[in-house]
């Protein structure tokens, strides 16, 4: 039974919903330590990230057990952090990949999680709240919620001020918010302003030419795109596209290398993957696709400029263990090199890299 008996609940607890903190009327029945305001939230929460903690909850939020002396119990709070740690990130990267893959709705009970385990942990006015804001206000920004997402983000903008101690990567972040704010907003300018701060910021933390940065060069290039200037946006596409094929193809040559010369201790092969987590992963997908797009619709012009960010996909796809698109990407780089008689070379090359897809024995998803 879900439904909450206001006689069972203790005298002065208020039990809040998890989604909006309205009164509780319900509780799960998996965990019974978390409640909500009706089947809305409840389903809500559960499809978004619930399901995939809701046994990890429990200790957090139940009465700690009697420990026979100080060693155990601080031992006892060491393991609670722990999971707190480990909860905030991974609420963090659901709700990442949430918002790379476009599904902002799902994203909020994620983010709402991880924000709430930071403050428990690091308290309210902790700069470590600061990532939760920004998926927040991300997400506002994605369902068109744009008075919501400029409270969050100025809510994040003021944490970091009264700071003295805030990452140049947590600046970074901020500051693409900030810029992707001002575009939703049509205020190109401001968003340039707050873009060229993100990639000034992310360079100073991973340095220019890596993928953690590439994101700045991404979003300032929709905003020259959009303005029409298309020499400056052709410049900043290619430039996101190289970082991404340098780290693939260094991480395909480290992770070759270790699968010709390694095994395992079960004695397997090693096995090829992106080295990126999943919100990474979307993301990654999210931009190349992006870029696709804008290529395709002038492939008549520059045809070779397609074909690179297509077989960047394929290298993606086949990191991802993923052959099917892999092998569907390649396919079409070279349909589009033979269409536009490129140079031979060009067209052996992608046929070697479909021959290495479909002569790998590696699972199809």
């Amino acid at each position: 039974m879900n439904v909450i008996y206001p006689l069972a609940v203790p005298k002065g607890r208020r039990l809040c919903c998890e989604v909006c903190e309205a009164p509780a009327e319900r509780v799960c029945a998996a965990c019974t330590v978390t409640y909500y305001c009706g089947v809305v939230h409840q389903k809500a929460d559960w499809d978004s990230i619930h399901e995939k903690i809701c046994q990890l909850l429990i200790p957090l939020r139940t009465s700690m057990p009697f420990y026979n002396s100080e060693e155990e119990r601080q031992h006892g709070l060491q393991q609670l952090q722990q999971r707190q740690k480990y909860l905030i990130e991974f609420c963090y990267t659901v709700a990442q990949k949430y918002l790379f893959e476009g599904k902002h709705e799902d994203a909020v009970p994620a983010a709402l999680h991880s924000l709430r385990f930071r403050v428990n942990l690091h308290g309210l006015s902790s700069v470590e709240l600061v990532p939760a804001y920004l998926l927040l206000a991300e997400a506002s920004l994605g369902l068109g919620r744009i008075i919501q997402a400029e409270e969050y983000l100025f809510q994040a903008q003021w944490t970091v001020l009264k700071s003295t101690d805030c990452s140049n990567a947590t600046h970074s972040l901020l500051h693409r918010n900030l810029g992707l704010l001002y575009i939703a907003k049509k205020n190109y300018e401001e968003a340039r302003y707050h873009l060229a701060n993100d990639i000034y910021f992310a360079s100073c933390a991973f340095g220019t030419e890596d993928i953690r940065t590439s994101g700045g060069y991404f979003h300032l290039a929709n905003i020259f795109y959009d303005l029409k200037k298309l020499d400056l946006a052709d410049t900043l596409y290619t430039k996101v596209s190289e970082i991404w094929q340098a780290y693939l193809n260094n991480h395909y040559q480290v992770l070759s290398q270790a699968h010709t010369q390694q095994v395992d201790l079960l004695g397997k092969l090693f096995e090829n993957d992106t080295g990126l987590d999943e919100a990474q992963e979307a993301e990654a997908i999210r931009i190349l696709t992006s870029i696709l797009n804008i290529r395709e619709s002038t492939s008549d012009k520059a045809p070779q400029k397609t074909i690179f960010v297509l077989k960047i996909l394929v290298m993606l796809y086949y990191l991802m263990m993923n052959s099917s698109k892999a092998q569907e990407y390649g396919m079409r780089a070279l349909s589009l090199a033979k269409e536009q008689q490129l140079d031979v070379h060009e067209q052996s090359a992608i046929q070697e890299l479909l021959s290495l897809i479909s002569t790998e024995d590696r699972p199809i998803t």
